[in-house]
Order: structure tokens, then C-alpha cells, then sequence
């Protein structure tokens, strides 16, 4: 488990964990009808953010800068806050 110590393979486990989630859901819409659909879409975007903040954490290393890392998640989530305002009024 010396693999999991290390933040990047923390990250990338976590993205790929992130990813998997998506398709899922994404793969499931089929089968799902009404109100399901625009859940199941409002998740997948709550999954790009989280993949989003994994990246700008761990890849960019903001994790050591929480001045840049605070503006960078503040900006991120009214980003994705008006994304998913417009896809739940359309």
C-alpha cells in the first residue's frame, strides 16, 4: 500500500473513482425516465466538479498555496453553482 501514500496516486485513484461514477450514471440514463434524468445529470456535474477540485489541488499543487487554493475553489463553485442553475432551468 506504499502506492496510496503518495498524493498523486491519491488523486489519480480518486479521479478514476470520480470517472467511473460519471459513466455510470451516464450509462444508466437509458433506463431512467422524468425527474431521474435531470438528477442524474445534476449529478454528473456535481462529479466533474469534485474531479475539478481533485486536479487543481493535487496536479497544480494549490494544496500548499490555501490563499490561491480558496480563490481558485471559490471561483470553481459559482462556476459550476451557474452551470447547474442553466441545466436545471432548460
Amino acid at each position: 500500500m506504499k502506492l496510496l501514500s503518495d498524493p498523486l496516486m491519491r488523486a489519480w485513484v480518486w479521479l478514476v473513482g470520480l470517472s467511473l461514477g460519471s459513466t455510470v450514471i451516464a450509462t444508466s440514463v437509458a433506463r431512467i425516465e422524468g425527474m431521474g434524468i435531470t438528477l442524474a445529470g445534476a449529478t454528473i456535474l456535481v462529479l466533474a466538479w469534485a474531479k475539478a477540485r481533485v486536479i487543481l489541488s493535487r496536479y497544480l499543487g494549490l494544496a500548499q498555496a490555501p490563499f490561491w487554493h480558496r480563490g481558485f475553489s471559490i471561483v470553481l463553485a459559482i462556476y459550476c453553482a451557474g452551470l447547474l442553475g442553466l441545466y436545471l432551468i432548460a
